[in-house]
């Protein structure tokens, strides 16, 4: 595993702590769903459209990301 992926995956590590794991996963599925249905989206796009991953994408070269990171951060993806 590449170290970009895995900072992205350790920003979702942050998302889910601050959200107490589940209600990462309720919103998660929210999103995707709302994209979906309300939508019309694709699946990918649909994946691509959720804060969580927009935030993960959009930073995940950021090395220094998680230390400078501001608390629910993935609230200014939505």
């Amino acid at each position: 595993m590449s170290d970009v992926t895995i900072n992205h995956e350790k920003i979702h590590i942050r998302q889910q702590a601050e959200l107490l794991l589940i209600g990462f996963y309720v919103l998660y599925a929210y999103y995707w769903l709302k994209a979906r249905l309300w939508y019309k989206l694709s699946n990918h796009e649909a994946y691509m459209a959720i804060p969580f991953e927009l935030e993960a994408y959009a930073c995940e070269e950021d090395f220094d990301y998680l230390s400078n990171r501001k608390r629910l951060a993935w609230l200014d993806y939505r």
